[in-house]
C-alpha cells in the first residue's frame, strides 16, 4: 500500500541510487524537497542538469573540468616534471587542499578489482604510457587508496613503470589502511605527500 505520493516515491527512489543514502535517508530528503521554496528546486535541479552538460574528463589528466585542459594541467606555474597518479578525481581535490603538491596529476579512474572485474584496460594506464612518451617526466608519485584494490594497483604499476627508468615514489603510509584518500584529513594528507617514499 502506498502511503505517500508516487511522485515522493519516485523521487526517493532516485535519492536511494546516490551511495551512502539508505531508504530512510531517501524519503527524507525526499519530503525535505517538498518542503523547500520552488525557487530554491530549480536551482538543484538546474544544478543536476548542469553537473551533466558542463562538466567532462580532461583530455591530458583526465581530472574533471568544464575546459579542456583542466586549470591544473594548463596552469604554467605546475611542476610539469612530476605526475601524481590518484584514482578519482575527488583524490585531487583532497591532495590540493594540502596546498603542498605542485606537480601534475593522472586519474586512472579506479583500482584494479579482479572480483568487480575491473582489470588494466578498465583504467586509464595506456593514457599515462603515451603521456610519458611525450611528456618529460622526472618523478611519478603513486597515490592510491591504501587499501587491497589500491595495493593491487601500485603494485601493477610500479612492475610497468620501473623499466622506464623514471623516479617511482608513493606516499607515505601515514593513511590508515582501508579508508580513502578523499576522507583524509589535510594534515595526514600533507605528511604523506611529505614522506612519500622510493618503490
Amino acid at each position: 500500500m502506498l502511503y505517500t505520493s508516487e511522485s515522493i516515491e519516485q523521487l526517493a527512489a532516485a535519492f536511494g541510487q546516490l551511495p551512502g543514502i539508505g531508504r530512510k535517508t531517501a524519503h527524507r530528503l525526499a519530503l525535505h524537497i517538498l518542503k523547500l521554496p520552488r525557487e530554491d528546486v530549480d536551482v538543484l535541479a538546474r544544478a543536476l542538469v548542469d553537473v551533466k552538460e558542463k562538466v567532462r574528463y580532461c583530455s591530458v589528466c583526465a581530472n574533471i573540468t568544464e575546459n579542456d585542459p583542466c586549470a591544473i594541467c594548463a596552469s604554467p606555474k605546475r611542476d610539469r616534471s612530476v605526475i601524481c597518479v590518484v584514482e578519482e578525481p575527488n583524490d585531487v581535490m583532497a591532495i590540493e587542499k594540502t596546498n603542498e603538491y605542485r606537480g601534475l596529476y593522472h586519474v586512472l579512474g579506479g583500482a584494479l578489482s579482479p572480483l568487480d572485474g575491473i582489470g588494466p584496460e578498465d583504467l586509464r594506464i595506456t593514457e599515462l604510457l603515451r603521456r610519458l612518451e611525450t611528456q618529460p617526466t622526472d618523478e611519478i608519485i603513486l597515490a592510491l587508496n591504501p587499501n587491497v584494490e589500491g595495493e593491487a594497483t601500485t603494485l601493477y604499476l610500479t612492475r610497468l613503470l620501473k623499466p622506464v627508468g623514471i623516479r617511482l615514489t608513493r606516499i607515505a603510509r601515514g593513511l590508515p589502511v582501508g579508508s580513502d584518500l578523499e576522507f583524509a584529513d589535510e594534515a595526514t594528507l600533507s605528511r604523506a605527500i611529505e614522506g612519500r617514499i622510493a618503490l
